[in-house]
């Protein structure tokens, strides 16, 4: 019998796991004066959903992100550096509270750097 490799996305615990961290990331947030405004008028069970999925995804779990590119996704809004580090700091948070594996951890902040500029627009 050989062992499959485990992935990322099921040594965190799978879609429960995800599901957590995904509503105590929007939690954060929302409870961020700095941030909040970006989600003002979102449609916010469709955001976690996607959301959900587009960590699965970077986890290498089941689910597969279907919404729009990140780039077009966030076009217009003149999100700066400075609040995209804050919301990564905010991801990181959540999976450092939830006692994700540091190489977990480290792996996303990985992708965090590599999508910035899909999604920073504005100058700090």
């Amino acid at each position: 019998m050989t062992d499959l490799p485990v992935t990322p996305y099921e040594r965190i615990g799978g879609a429960p796991a995800v599901t957590e961290a995904v509503e105590r990331f929007y939690r954060r947030l929302l409870a961020d004066p700095d941030l909040s405004g970006f989600f003002a008028d979102t449609d916010l069970p469709v955001l976690k959903r996607h959301q959900v999925a587009l960590i699965s995804q970077v986890l290498d779990g089941p689910k597969t992100y279907e919404g729009r590119e990140l780039a077009e996704a966030h076009r217009g809004m003149g999100i700066t550096a400075a609040q995209y580090e804050a919301v990564g700091a905010h991801l990181v948070a959540v999976l450092v509270e939830l006692d994700v594996p540091q190489d977990i951890v480290d792996s996303v902040g990985k992708v965090l750097g590599t999508v910035a500029p899909d999604i920073i627009e504005a100058d700090s």
